[in-house]
């Protein structure tokens, strides 16, 4: 409770000025009675926390949203996905990084100088760590970025410098995690919920490291390659041995313990009255409550049914239960009773797939509840007591004609106050960063590794769903990288990695042109059933196109850097294509 408390004390210091490293007027920051006491480093430290993703850049278009990706699109068409968006004049995605990049320098500055630093080694990792957190944000968004290690003046030379090459940038994150690890706690107490633990920066290097591995192994630089993805493969295993963290699968919840995840608050939120302490699944989140943080966005609404319109290439990655995609496990009454049932029915497509589906989306008449008084559940019980009084029946005669439910209560609450963290790292996430990252660097992945990573998501709302083994991939003729991606897009999803995968993979190119298709209309049900589309513009096997023309070029892996930046330095150079 103290940190979140803390936070909303502390007022953003410093004068806007020219330069996009963001020179804050020195005594502002550095003098006065500041750095007095180990008290004024993590007073300091606190303001860190309020700089990583929340759910306005997850839910709404922002760099890392789906929304960017190939998973979604909505009725107005998002110009990044599609492929046209041009050199902006000014963006906040890059100055505010060097703001806050000034900030942690300043507080290791600070700390050379002060005596006891025994007494503030904790403060001193957390600058490092977000220091390391805001570059790997220029790294995915721009490539290379201009390194600073201190506080800089009006006559520093890195005002005028050449951006560093993207790989000074990554080696100067990695050092930052692994010099700070040693001096974050194990654990945290109660009311210091929410800060950052050692087991959070090897969570966040893996990510770092897996990233950038990728990057450079599908860009034909093996050897660095492999060395980045065996620091993310070291780094994630040492979370998964430390046995702090679980996946959240309480029986009480069954096959809907992954939907209820997303949205556990200390008030009832789920059918089982479980709460935030229930959760060991989130490594580093940020907190939320409903009086005294509220999520201050239009989480549930923003979410809920047709406001995201799901593409139907991500539908199809479903699994079905017998482990097999859909193409090749066709269904056979008498012979093969999971098997995916096709698309004649408004609901068949449903059948039969993995449980995270009917987690994450509606299928066409399932009861669900929403936030407002008149819509939200009452007593838990479901069909069976006083919730039937408000449960509405979905529809899927909208949108692209699959309707999303992740994110979004249940529960009677004011829009905006919704009161659930947001998971910017969670242990499914360092799971399928390990399976990935051996793979990628072996060539290879043992069952033993999978069982310990992959298959514990896989299985934890399908318990009877086949385990991802090496017998399983070769009697099945599947593809070991390919389903440890469809693995990571199920598990993640809307969570904000779709877009940032494709980059890494180098996948974008083939992937973002493709229209977003909603789906199959053509003779199904939904041709009798939903007469306002029949006009709507259809593909070849008769599935609605909700966006076409789509066009992914090579510049468009890195965002330009923006125009007034340019001017102010002409020696940071423009990103590729964009010149």
């Amino acid at each position: 409770m103290k940190l979140y408390k803390k936070i909303f004390l502390i007022l953003a210091v410093g004068a806007s000025t020219s330069s996009c490293l963001d020179l804050d007027s020195q005594d502002q920051l550095s003098d006065g009675n500041m750095w007095q006491s180990a008290s004024d480093f993590e007073y300091f430290a606190n303001t860190f926390y309020g700089w990583t993703r929340d759910f306005k850049t997850v839910i709404s278009d922002a760099p890392h949203s789906d929304w960017r990706s190939d998973l979604m699109t909505s009725s107005s068409i998002n110009v990044y996905s599609h492929g046209n968006n041009s050199i902006e004049i000014s963006d906040a995605n890059y100055t505010d990084a060097y703001k806050h990049i000034r900030r942690t320098n300043l507080l290791l500055q600070k700390a050379e100088g002060y005596s006891g630093s025994e007494t503030i080694a904790q403060y001193v990792a957390e600058a490092k760590f977000f220091r390391a957190y805001c570059y790997f944000d220029l790294l995915q968004l721009y490539g290379d970025a201009v390194i600073t290690k201190s506080p800089l003046d009006i006559d520093s030379p890195e005002l005028n410098a050449k951006r560093n090459d993207r790989s000074e940038v990554v080696d100067l994150i990695i050092t930052d995690l692994q010099e700070a690890i040693p001096d974050l706690p194990e654990t945290i107490s109660s009311e210091d919920d929410g800060r950052l633990t050692k087991w959070a920066a090897n969570a966040f290097l893996s990510r770092v490291a897996l990233y950038e591995g990728t990057w450079q192994k599908f860009r034909n630089n093996a050897e660095r390659a492999n060395s980045l993805l065996d620091i993310a493969a070291k780094a994630a295993k040492a979370v998964i041995d430390s046995k702090k963290y679980q996946l959240f699968k309480p029986a009480a919840l069954g096959e809907f313990a992954y939907k209820y995840l997303f949205t556990l608050e200390n008030v009832q939120s789920n059918p089982a009255n479980l709460t935030k302490a229930d959760n060991k699944e989130y490594i580093f989140y940020r907190r939320h409550d409903e009086t005294l943080s509220p999520i201050g966005t239009n989480v549930t609404h923003g979410c809920l049914k047709n406001v995201q319109y799901i593409s139907r290439k991500f539908v199809n990655m479903y699994l079905t239960q017998n482990g097999l995609p859909i193409e090749q496990d066709a269904y056979a009454a008498g012979t093969n009773e999971k098997g995916f049932k096709g698309y004649a029915t408004m609901t068949s497509e449903f059948e039969n797939r993995d449980n995270r589906m009917k987690n994450s989306l509606l299928p066409n008449g399932t009861n669900y509840w929403d936030n407002e008084a008149q819509s939200c559940r009452i007593d838990w019980k479901g069909m069976s007591g006083e919730d039937a009084k408000n449960a509405q029946v979905c529809d899927v005669k909208s949108g692209s004609g699959y309707q999303n439910q992740k994110w979004a209560t249940e529960r009677r609450v004011e829009d905006n106050y919704e009161g659930y963290d947001y998971p910017i790292i969670r242990y499914a996430e360092v799971l399928l960063n390990y399976a990935e990252a051996v793979f990628e660097r072996d060539g290879q992945i043992s069952d033993e590794d999978l069982d310990i990573s992959l298959n514990l998501t896989r299985q934890r709302v399908n318990p009877d769903m086949p385990k991802l083994t090496n017998d399983f991939v070769r009697q099945h003729g599947l593809d070991m990288q390919t389903e440890i991606r469809r693995e990571r897009t199920i598990e993640l999803y809307n969570e904000g990695f779709r877009i940032d995968d494709l980059k890494r993979w180098k996948t974008a190119e083939v992937e973002m042109p493709k229209d977003i298709l909603g789906v199959k209309y053509t003779g199904t049900e939904f041709e009798s059933q939903w007469g306002d589309v029949a006009s709507m513009s259809k593909d070849a096997d008769g599935c609605l196109i909700m966006e076409s023309g789509r066009t992914w070029a090579t510049k468009n892996y890195l965002l330009p850097i923006p125009a007034d930046q340019i001017q102010l330095n002409p020696n940071l150079g423009q990103n590729p294509g964009w010149e």
